[in-house]
């Protein structure tokens, strides 16, 4: 296959392809029953303990961040995903018992929410850095794409066939499908064949805080990495609690769980088709990270706005398309510009950032829903999305040295693009030039037994010390392949 779809003729991948997308339709069921059960069964309208709940879940991918990466770059990662999608399958089966004997209550749900937090930091963190295994280097990008479109896709179906069997079976049996759709994905695991090459000798005796010291001092090194880490942050933190912002905007327009249902497919619309035009994409791009944010800000507004239930709903389409294309390029953008020696760790520290801001937002956007009102959750997700955009910018405009010319029509001139002597009339470019027309491979070297003057040192293995760029020398201030990205 080529284009869109070129990383499904990979054997491996298709297998991984088909049996996820099947996991993850039960798990956006499971997720849409949790919050509404959390919502409506369990409490009388209570969102601050939706934000409870979301915090309890999303918590340890940020607290368990110096054991999840190192285990995604040290162990086998198809048998850290056999245990880890097996411990959630029980999860879902034990709380959807409950569920059904009626003998649930709210402590359940946050008992269950923090256990399957827990394992989700280990299974996240190797699922994302599993798909390097599956497809070579020049794939990846599209490979990441294609999981978005399917996660995605999967959310397109399964909220809304999660609001029509709330009502017709009850929220137990939910719980109880989403348990056996975890078959499917341990299926694909035992048929998928991957070679786990583990390194040996001085990486073994790194303990977890020097490993996730080192990763810190890599991302640190990276300013683009950075820039992408904090605006990830503002909009995981602020902007993706939409089971709190979903759920009570529905109660706000007199709706029930078929509408709440039918909001996450809405939205599964949008995200699909950032993640779809994502994969055609040859590379990641920073400024599609940029734009896309500032978009997120905009739309998040509007949506505030709306005074009907369906105008509303139309606002969440263009808000899933522009969060799917923003979370899915930064994503492939981290996976395809760090070093294979440190992307579990890398990895690990984005979904601690993506995730761990959940804790902090999550319960402020909930108590914003009840003393404010619905729509300030929406107000909350713009303003912070225009901060991430403005910060985005300020990265482009002092450090890409990125300028507005006007040459019959908006063209951006880009004072580091390499080979060019930095002359801005051979610059001129769109704003939406490839970024490997500007970016160069860094030097690297040991970061902890590095003689800067010495030649660069040879990449380390797998799992050994992680490989930091040369320090640069007051010349290369505007370089920006020293900076990366």
């Amino acid at each position: 296959m080529s284009g869109t779809f070129r990383s499904l003729s990979i054997r491996n991948y298709r297998i991984w392809f088909f049996g996820a997308f099947i996991s993850n339709v039960g798990a956006w069921m499971q997720a849409t029953t949790q919050n509404w059960v959390v919502l409506t069964e369990l409490t009388d309208n209570n969102a601050s303990a939706v934000g409870i709940t979301m915090a309890l879940q999303f918590g340890p991918q940020l607290l368990l961040v110096p054991f999840s990466g190192a285990v995604a770059d040290r162990f086998d990662r198809r048998k850290v995903l056999l245990v880890t999608q097996s411990l959630l399958m029980l999860l879902a089966l034990g709380l959807g018992l409950l569920l059904v004997t009626g003998s649930a209550e709210i402590w359940h749900l946050y008992g269950f929410a923090l256990g399957l937090g827990v394992v989700n930091a280990f299974d996240a963190t190797s699922r994302q850095a599993f798909v390097s295994d599956l497809v070579g280097n020049d794939q990846l990008s599209n490979a990441v794409a294609l999981n978005s479109a399917s996660f995605n896709s999967a959310r397109l179906v399964g909220p809304a066939v999660a609001g029509v069997l709330i009502a017709a079976i009850g929220s137990g049996w939910v719980f109880l499908i989403n348990a056996a759709s975890f078959l499917a994905m341990l299926g694909a695991l035992l048929l998928i064949t991957t070679r786990h090459e583990r390194s040996e000798g001085g990486a073994k005796r790194e303990s977890q805080l020097r490993q996730l010291s080192a990763g810190f001092r890599y991302v640190m090194g990276r300013h683009d990495i950075f820039v992408i880490f904090v605006m990830v942050f503002l909009v995981g933190a602020f902007s993706m609690n939409f089971p709190v912002m979903s759920s009570t905007m529905a109660v706000e327009f007199g709706r029930g769980a078929g509408d709440y249902g039918l909001l996450s497919s809405i939205l599964a619309i949008g995200s699909l088709t950032g993640a779809l035009l994502a994969a055609r994409r040859p590379a990641a791009r920073m400024r599609v990270v940029v734009i896309s944010v500032g978009g997120l800000g905009l739309v998040s507004l509007i949506g505030a706005a709306m005074p009907t239930f369906w105008l509303f709903a139309a606002t969440l389409v263009f808000f899933g398309l522009a969060t799917s294309t923003m979370l899915t390029t930064a994503n492939g953008f981290v996976q395809t510009t760090s070093d294979p020696a440190v992307r579990g760790r890398v990895l690990a520290l984005y979904m601690a950032i993506l995730m761990g801001g959940t804790p902090i937002g999550a319960p402020l956007v909930g108590a914003a829903a009840d003393v404010l009102g619905p729509r300030s959750t929406f107000v909350i997700s713009g303003v912070a999305a225009l901060i991430a955009f403005a910060i985005g910018m300020a990265w482009l405009m002092s450090e890409r040295k990125l300028r507005l010319r006007w040459d019959g029509g908006p063209r951006f001139t880009h004072a580091g693009r390499p080979g060019l002597d930095d002359s801005r009339v051979g610059q001129v470019e769109t704003l939406t030039a490839p970024l490997d027309v500007l970016r160069r491979e860094p030097e690297l070297v040991d970061p902890l037994e590095a003689n800067w003057d010495s030649a660069p040192q040879e990449a380390p293995p797998t799992t050994g010390i992680i490989p930091l760029p040369k320090p640069k020398n007051p010349r290369e201030d505007d370089d920006p392949d020293v900076n990366g990205g």
